[in-house]
């Protein structure tokens, strides 16, 4: 049984995926589609993504995009600990909980950023407008707030004391402003910790 994972590791939840499937030791075929190249918009990777968009994986004659439906896919049909995506139904159902809400909370916020402050004026060749990279690091930094004293509040992980692929993918998106000259931890202790613990976390 061949799987095929599209992507790049400038995309977070590509990042996420290769990251998961590196973790629980499942082999794939690396496909790189390289966004610089804006290789995703070519005719043929059209006819494996529409939407001319990565992640995407191929398994066997099953294609399926979007990174949050493909990582239940792969614990469904791969063997993973429990812990990264409960069979509980109440404890995955947590999990779910922080993978919907991060779409217009911490993926929307922290990639706003990084295209506001540093890959738009990289790519147009022109500063950032101090007011938009303002305006932006407000919204991220207030969404960065919630993790630190709503999701971290009297936990390690951000569904309960056991890592699961919530803190993957939310780690891959902190990482983003980083690389922009914003640091998530400065203030919030919580998330210091739990940053540390998501990186050398024993698996």
């Amino acid at each position: 049984m061949t799987l095929k994972l599209y992507y790049d590791l400038l995309s977070q939840p590509s990042r996420a995926l290769y990251i998961f499937l590196k973790i629980c030791d499942i082999p794939f075929e690396q496909k790189i589609v390289n966004l610089k190249n804006l290789e995703q918009y070519t005719s043929e990777f059209e006819q494996i993504n529409p939407f001319k968009k990565i992640p995407v994986i191929e398994h066997n004659d099953f294609k399926l995009i979007e990174s949050v439906g493909i990582t239940r896919y792969i614990c469904r049909e791969f063997k993973v600990d429990d812990h990264w995506y409960p069979s509980d139904s109440k404890h995955q159902a947590k999990v779910d909980e922080y993978l919907e809400w991060q779409h217009l909370n911490t993926r929307l916020h922290c990639a706003s950023y990084f295209l506001i402050k540093f890959l738009n004026p990289l790519m147009q060749n022109r500063p950032a407008k101090p007011e938009k990279v303002a305006e932006f690091e407000s919204r991220m930094s207030n969404c960065l707030d919630i993790i630190e004293n709503v999701w971290l509040k009297d936990t390690q992980f951000l569904i309960g004391n056991t890592i699961s692929v919530a803190d993957i993918f939310c780690a891959c998106e902190l990482e983003q402003p980083r690389m922009a000259g914003y640091d998530p931890r400065k203030g919030r202790p919580r998330l210091t910790a739990w940053m540390k613990k998501t990186f050398i976390c024993p698996i």
